[in-house]
């Protein structure tokens, strides 16, 4: 047998005064190791077990994976992902690995979430036609008579909160992405049905599942409710609700009654804390039952939900020390490390259901009889996406209580989407293909910075909404034939809000792809003038023809020491503006002090995913290290006025 040796390791406070854990490779990571080694993409792996089946048990890793992704810009990670998704698709996305619609049953859905990400990154027309495959199964899914979806066709009349994860978090997604808006009244009522009908009063935990017909075995005849409080179940629920809340509308009337919901799940979950370690039962009410112990998924979930929901604004503050508490106590209970340094998860419940064959009866023998095992993938994909979570709140306090501003009035490209609908485009936030700023974005919110989008021209009273401003390629006639240019009035309301604190980073592009006439108006204002050349020109793969060597003296990018950047306008400067990076004596970065502000400017829009998310460029490129190094100095920036 292989030796095991139990992780140590300690909670420190960040000299910012967020939690995190002090380790020189992030949990996270250590994980994501352990997962592609259990459960290989390569179907032609000699160790490990590969997914072969379309089931929820990778959709749940996977979406762990791609938080590692987002944190690392590591292109290893998007490709497990990718091509663990590709071994279950045939070549146009129209059939999946033992995936049959009209079995009806909601577990099914969830990997919905991956081929949209998918879709998303890579544009590829199978992703979207598996993943409307499983849209269309809930047009037909049977429901019970308030509407709530059956967990599925063998189980009539049956809600298990298990499936709000397994379907609701995609339906929603899917939603958003494809402008389904009247799917979010649906959406919402499923949260309310299920917290109506399954809540207990007393502990305000829900029960695992409700019949409504209130003829199943394990049924409660009064309530049909289940008998117990069973910790994954509260678990699915608790994670699908921070889950949904991404694309649930702002404007929507039930997002305050989803909001409620999950702060009452919250309180309770708190309220279950086992005090000592710091986790959760399995049966959550009866922590001194015989039999009754710490269960690892469930405990994951609960941190995921608890500090996703505090970084996203949905939960109190004072729920972060529950969640740095759990996630104390699942390191010290169910992390442990092989002699080879492989990192598993133990202590995870295997399954637990109810009804079906042989027919589980609900009853608490019934929970602690199933096995508990080492490295299952519902608790290592709920643990890998709590790490990265808990390690997403490292730097929060830099940026806390801050917004950045993202301009879409100078540049305001439209096309049409794969339905039709006429989207706006090209470096806008929440964009995942090459063009996008989907990873600049996460990097924000990594320092607690609320990322917004300006749709009007600026002016003095939208610009006081955000703490830092950027504009990116504005227009030219080709682009935009509705081309807005950057006027007199505008200069005035930047400068004037530059110069009360504001920081203005501009991100502009070459000469014959951007507009230069009205922007250098603009940034004559601080001393800067934009060439209107190009310069490094790259034919692709000979990437070095488009680097730049940052030196170790570089007052901006403190941890970026080579970038890529192609086809850049270079700069001349005059007081109050310096030179930041110099090239072959070209200035690339240019920057000014300004009042009490500042301004970063740069030639390209730089910061676009195909930079950013690690799937193009070598690994010794420092992209996504030097969006991070101009995030912090712009938030010293506020800092020091």
């Amino acid at each position: 047998m292989k030796a095991i040796v139990k992780i140590s390791i300690g909670l420190v406070l960040a000299a910012t005064g967020g939690n995190t854990y002090a380790q020189d490779v992030p949990m996270s990571q250590k994980i994501a190791a352990t997962v592609m080694k259990v459960w290989p993409a390569d179907t032609a792996a000699t160790t490990g077990k590969p997914f072969k089946r379309w089931g929820y048990d990778e959709g749940v890793i996977l979406k762990g994976v791609e938080g590692v992704w987002l944190q690392t810009a590591d292109r290893t990670y998007f490709k497990y992902i990718q091509q663990s998704m590709d071994n279950l698709l045939n070549a146009d996305g129209t059939a999946m690995a033992g995936y049959k619609s009209d079995d009806y049953t909601l577990d099914n859905i969830l990997c919905g979430r991956n081929l949209l990400m998918l879709y998303n990154v890579t544009g590829l027309k199978k992703y979207y036609t598996a993943a409307t495959i499983l849209r269309d199964q809930l047009k037909t899914q049977p429901r019970n008579t308030v509407g709530g979806f059956w967990h599925k066709k063998r189980y009539p009349n049956q809600m298990w909160l298990d499936g709000l994860y397994m379907a609701e978090s995609f339906y929603a997604e899917y939603a958003a992405e494809f402008h389904d808006e009247a799917a979010f009244d649906d959406i919402a009522k499923q949260y309310i049905l299920m917290e109506k009908y399954a809540r207990d009063a007393k502990t305000g935990l829900l029960y695992h599942g409700w019949d409504e017909s209130k003829k199943e075995k394990w049924a409660n005849p009064q309530t049909g409710l289940s008998a117990n409080l069973w910790a994954r179940a509260d678990g699915w629920y608790a994670m699908a609700l921070v889950d949904v809340l991404d694309y649930l509308p702002e404007n929507h009337p039930q997002r305050p009654a989803i909001i409620a919901i999950l702060n009452r799940l919250a309180t309770a979950i708190q309220n279950s804390q086992d005090p000592k370690t710091g986790v959760w039962y399995d049966i959550l009410d009866k922590p001194t039952g015989k039999g009754n112990y710490l269960e690892a998924s469930a405990s994951s979930m609960f941190v995921y939900a608890l500090a996703k929901g505090v970084r996203n604004g949905y939960l109190p503050e004072s729920f972060l020390q529950t969640a740095d508490k759990g996630y104390k106590g699942i390191l010290t209970q169910f992390i442990e490390t092989e002699a080879s340094g492989q990192v598993n998860l133990k202590g995870t419940v295997s399954v637990s259901g109810l009804g079906g064959q042989p027919y589980r009866d609900g009853s608490y023998e019934y929970y602690l009889s199933e096995k508990v095992v080492t490295n299952d993938p519902k608790g290592t994909g709920a643990f890998l996406q709590a790490a990265v979570e808990m390690e997403r709140l490292t730097h929060r306090d830099l940026g806390k209580g801050k917004t950045v501003i993202l301009d879409s009035y100078f540049n305001d490209e439209h096309k049409k989407d794969i339905t039709g609908a006429t989207v706006s485009y090209h470096y806008k936030w929440d964009e995942e293909d090459n063009n996008g700023f989907s990873f600049f974005a996460n990097a924000f919110h990594n320092y607690g910075v609320k990322t917004t989008t300006l749709y009007q021209g600026p002016t003095t009273a939208n610009l006081k909404t955000g703490n830092i401003y950027i504009i990116t390629d504005p227009d030219i006639p080709k682009e935009n034939p509705d081309t807005k240019y950057i006027e007199a009035p505008h200069i005035a309301a930047i400068s004037d809000w530059v110069k009360a604190g504001g920081v203005l980073i501009v991100l502009n592009n070459d000469t014959g792809n951007a507009e230069f006439t009205h922007l250098n108006q603009l940034l004559a204002k601080f001393g800067i003038h934009d060439n209107e050349d190009s310069r490094n020109h790259v034919v692709t793969p000979h990437f070095e023809t488009g680097a730049i060597n940052i030196p170790a003296t570089d007052a901006i990018f403190k941890t970026a020491k080579k970038v890529y950047i192609k086809e850049i306008s270079t700069f001349g400067v005059k007081p109050p503006a310096t030179a930041d990076l110099i090239d072959n004596k070209d200035i690339i970065v240019a920057t000014a002090k300004y009042g009490k502000g500042a301004v970063f400017v740069v030639g390209d829009p730089w910061f676009y995913n195909e930079y950013t998310d690690g799937r193009k460029l070598p690994a010794d490129y420092d992209n996504y290290k030097a969006a991070n190094d101009v995030i912090r100095w712009a938030l010293k920036q506020i800092q020091d006025k």
